[in-house]
């Protein structure tokens, strides 16, 4: 995809990106990236400043944009924004739950869905790694260890 399409795009879409989304580079910026990313020297004779993305924008710029990897973007985003309502209602229903099987049950599916959202990707410097997240009603602890 070109830089003119993404830039198309946004511009028919102004709507999908309020403040903080998207932000104008100024001119000293300009010349660091140009400095920086010698790959990126056309942008050096530019007339104009180029835009950057913050991440939430490039975020929403894969909801709008037609390319496969686009589109598996945004399917990611959405699945995981559906385990993290999910992990919030668990979370609800543990605190108004009385009963210590049923919260022992809310707590393991809790759990499974950090695991999930967590997946396979963390990169461990040892043999394991532990992540804790406290709640106001519990604790999970979620280890990872290396096969």
């Amino acid at each position: 995809m070109e830089t003119r399409d993404i830039n198309k795009s946004v511009k028919n879409n102004p709507d999908k990106f309020p403040e903080g989304y998207i932000f104008e580079l100024n001119k000293n910026e300009k010349e660091e990236v140009v400095e920086n990313f010698h790959h990126l020297a056309k942008i050096k004779f530019s007339p104009t400043l180029p835009k950057a993305f913050a991440e939430k924008g490039l975020y929403m710029l894969a909801t709008i944009l037609k390319s496969d990897k686009a589109t598996q973007t945004t399917i990611a985003i959405v699945e995981t924004f559906t385990k993290i309502r999910e992990l919030s209602r668990t979370v609800a229903e543990m605190s108004e739950s009385s009963e210590q099987f049923q919260q022992k049950s809310l707590m393991q599916k809790g759990g499974e869905i950090i695991a999930d959202l967590l997946g396979d990707d963390l990169k461990t410097s040892d043999t394991e790694t532990s992540i804790e997240l406290n709640f106001a009603v519990m604790k999970f602890k979620h280890t990872i260890k290396r096969k």
